[in-house]
């Protein structure tokens, strides 16, 4: 799931009592994940990065109604919530917004009344956080009665809020017409509409959206439908989601359908490509998901390639994935990703983590599914490789945060005011597929825990869980299991997997992917053996040869030895600089972080080049990064300048910031630097913070960590 930007995710279906109070449960901070204690009352859900009092309340479905004006970045007109109060004496309605929303009236009435005329309401608007505020709007008493359904009325308009991506013309693929996203994950959508902002409530919707002719709209919807003399397009999403997972697009776009249920969609001049690279692939993972999990529950799982300014390199939106265009260069991080997305429909959209404090319920297991899928579609040594890459990178990142650091922690708790995007890294992906990989241990066999999997998908279908969830609903799976009190075992313990940090107390067995991951580390082996390596030894190793992933790996783990001597530098060069040339960009990157980090001036040109190609935030951050920590700041300047046209405004931000911190902060004190989310991709981490500190009181450690440190690509 995903990086987002700027000012940094029906009915409440997280199944525990919600007061209407706010405040932590009594006494939780000593209760074991594994479960409540014996005849304790469920501990009352709290979201601390919502300031709504959706407790208050059921939202049993709402509607946009939205005209896109490009020419002034706005979008403006309603939204209409349908709400029912679940308790008496509410005389308030509180919702998610953000000072970037304009918000022009309110009104509310009772569809049971018609044809009485809507009230208008009064409302206020109050600061909540750094990324958000809270919309109060008072409630007539003769019209709010518990279980009597309402009707609320926000007209409004969005200016430039961090949901909000508005793409001139040259920043395009075609570079022939704009085109405008959005992107919610994790608390953004805030700033598209008001809303409970909070994975713990779905609610099914429906929106119009008017567009200027020749622009195609899409939306994370599971129907539509499009009247051209109207130039209006149709929404219907039939599935509770939370309001993350509402997302649009807006663009010249056109489709070709790969199978049955499944259409890719992207800029004419992108879209044959996709095409080829996705064929017919995405109906074979999908039915070999299906035959491990159970039914594909969302209808539609089609696929729209953005431009490189896209901020992550994909978003799981139901029914409609977002990735970015830049990762068809890479056929083997392009397949991990689109099948990561796919598990997605069942871990994280269909079973949804209530609170933002437990990312990895819906990334560790879509991490684990994925590569459950992998395995059935390319075998056991493919999917050992890709996730060595991966496990390689968790412990990068704990030898640089320490084992002590609460990052690092499944269940991480922060305080009011810290922005949930801050906790997304490896350890949501990989220290939560090392847990889910552990259970799959206890149950004995994969295919009994994948029938497990399968009937926890059937059970929570459309819902919201913590983890005491997953886990008792495993315990009374597996009876023997919990008669054996596997949650206790010594240095396994779930509260320990659940609250301590450090790394990941088990790992699976990854010695099938030895025939792929073997030859890695003996060339790895050779090149830090001596300043000067067997030439004969080093040519029986073929790069040409090998995967993507193997290459990756390779490089990561030199990079893990930077610097090197000049010597061996010079020798990489002459052997392997070429060859990369002709390789994909995630390999690319990787070599030039090398050069970067080894001051090696002779492939100062491959750096120069390379930036001048790529604008997307996953490819350039790591080498500014690389070029301000060494002693090519001026080089990274010098190249800045020449591009910045070519970049969108909250990339410039970003790089303004790593190159001119002290100047452009002062400059810029009432308009901060954009947080940077991680996404949901499982090729890679947060780009430049998975925040160094869970919580506000974790002073002493750095507060960001860019990708230099990590190696891996967002």
């Amino acid at each position: 799931m995903a990086e987002v930007n700027q000012n940094s995710p029906s009915l409440c279906c997280c199944r525990k009592s919600l007061p209407v109070s706010g405040g932590r449960c009594v006494g939780d901070s000593n209760q074991s994940s594994a479960g409540p204690r014996p005849g304790a009352p469920p501990c009352p859900l709290v979201d601390v990065a919502s300031a709504s009092n959706f407790r208050c309340f059921q939202l049993r479905h709402f509607h946009l109604d939205l005209r896109l004006n490009f020419a002034a970045k706005e979008m403006n007109g309603w939204l209409v919530l349908d709400l029912v109060p679940v308790q008496l004496g509410v005389s308030t309605l509180i919702l998610d917004s953000h000072p970037s929303l304009l918000i022009h009236s309110i009104d509310c009435k009772v569809p049971e009344d018609e044809p009485e005329e809507p009230a208008s309401l009064t409302y206020r608007v109050d600061p909540f956080t750094d990324y958000g505020s809270s919309l109060v709007i008072s409630l007539p008493a003769e019209m709010v009665k518990p279980g009597r359904l309402i009707q609320v009325t926000v007209r409004y308009t969005t200016t430039d809020g961090p949901a909000i991506w508005w793409l001139d013309s040259e920043l395009t693929c075609s570079q022939s017409r704009p085109l405008v996203f959005t992107q919610g994950h994790s608390v953004c959508n805030r700033s598209f509409f008001p809303c409970f902002d909070t994975p713990a409530v779905k609610s099914t919707y429906t929106a119009t959206i008017r567009v200027p002719e020749g622009l195609t709209v899409l939306m994370s919807a599971s129907r539509s439908s499009y009247s051209k003399l109207d130039r209006v397009f149709q929404f219907s999403m039939e599935f509770p989601v939370p309001s993350y997972l509402v997302a649009l697009v807006a663009g010249e776009l056109q489709h070709v359908d790969i199978g049955p249920r499944s259409r890719v969609w992207a800029e004419p001049c992108l879209l044959s490509c996709a095409v080829k690279k996705l064929g017919g692939s995405v109906e074979r993972w999908l039915g070999v998901a299906e035959d491990l999990f159970g039914p594909y529950l969302w209808g539609r799982c089609d696929i729209v390639f953005l431009p490189p300014s896209f901020p992550i390199v994909a978003m799981e939106n139901p029914c409609l994935t977002f990735i970015i265009a830049s990762i068809l260069e890479s056929s083997e991080f392009l397949l991990i990703d689109v099948i990561h997305e796919i598990a997605h429909g069942w871990f994280g959209n269909a079973v949804t983590n209530a609170t933002w404090e437990e990312m990895w319920l819906s990334e560790g297991l879509a991490t684990y599914a994925q590569r459950r899928i992998t395995t059935e579609a390319y075998g056991e040594a493919f999917t050992c490789l890709e996730t060595v890459v991966r496990l390689d990178a968790l412990h990068r990142q704990l030898r640089l945060l320490g084992d002590n650091n609460p990052v690092s922690k499944l269940q991480v708790k922060f305080e009011p005011g810290v922005n949930p995007s801050t906790l997304m890294n490896l350890f949501t992906y990989e220290k939560g597929f090392c847990f889910v990989s552990y259970l799959s241990e206890l149950s004995g066999d994969v295919r009994r825990f994948d029938s497990f999997l399968k009937d926890y998908i059937s059970e929570f279908k459309f819902q919201s869980v913590v983890a005491q969830d997953l886990i008792a609903y495993f315990l009374r799976y597996f009876p023997d299991l919990q008669d054996a009190a596997v949650s206790q075992r010594e240095g396994l313990e779930f509260e320990r997997w659940m609250s301590g940090c450090g790394p990941p107390p088990f790992e699976p067995d990854l010695s099938a992917g030895g025939a792929l991951i073997g030859p890695v580390q003996e060339l790895c082996d050779l090149w830090r053996s001596a300043d000067t390596p067997d030439q004969q030894a080093l040519a029986t190793f073929d790069l040409s040869a090998w995967s993507t992933f193997q290459v990756v790996l390779f490089l990561d783990r030199m990079l893990d030895h930077s610097p090197l001597p000049h010597e061996v530098m010079a020798s990489l060069s002459t052997r392997y600089s070429s060859l990369f040339d002709g390789l994909n960009a995630e390999v690319q990157i990787r070599w030039l972080q090398m050069v970067v980090r080894n001051t090696f001036y002779p492939d100062l040109p491959r750096v120069r080049a390379f930036l001048h190609k790529h604008t997307s935030r996953m490819y350039t951050v790591p080498l500014y990064e690389d070029l301000v920590a060494g002693v090519m700041k001026c080089v990274a300047v010098e190249i800045f300048y020449q591009t910045q046209r070519r970049l969108h405004p909250n990339l410039r931000r970003t790089l303004q910031l790593i190159l001119f911190p002290s100047s452009w902060a002062s400059a810029n004190q009432s308009s901060p630097v954009p947080s940077i989310v991680a996404g949901s991709s499982p090729s890679g981490s947060p780009l430049q913070t998975p925040a160094a500190t869970a919580t506000a009181s974790a002073a002493g450690t750095n507060a960001a960590m860019a990708l230099r440190d990590v190696n891996v690509s967002a």
